[in-house]
């Protein structure tokens, strides 16, 4: 129903920034929210950034002030800007979308794009 597409991963520095992009395709008419969860290597998967219908964002409390999720809804994309990156935020980034329609909730994923921080 809903198709998510992820991009712009890849290995930086730290200091460095990346500007992560996650194309919708399908039914997404009925999309209520967006937001991006990262996952680490043998560590569970949390949740980055949100952002809701009216635009009202939420983040982890490690990314707040380096990290920026906005979306354009001409483009059906959503974006996480991503600045003064640590080696901590090293993990595959993930793009998710909940969509509500009638009295049922569904969620959909991408397939992720690896984000490196290294020196």
């Amino acid at each position: 129903q809903v198709q998510l597409v992820e991009s712009g991963g890849g290995l930086v520095q730290p200091g460095g920034s990346l500007k992560l992009s996650c194309a919708a395709s399908g039914i997404i008419t009925t999309i209520y929210v967006m937001g991006w969860y990262r996952q680490a290597p043998g560590k569970q998967r949390e949740l980055v950034a949100t952002i809701a219908s009216g635009d009202s964002t939420n983040y982890a409390d490690s990314v707040k002030g380096r990290f920026t999720i906005s979306r354009d809804n001409a483009k059906n994309t959503v974006y996480l800007q991503m600045n003064n990156l640590k080696p901590e935020d090293t993990a595959v980034y993930s793009c998710n979308a909940v969509r509500l329609f009638l009295n049922s909730r569904f969620d959909y994923w991408g397939q992720g794009t690896q984000v490196t921080v290294s020196s």
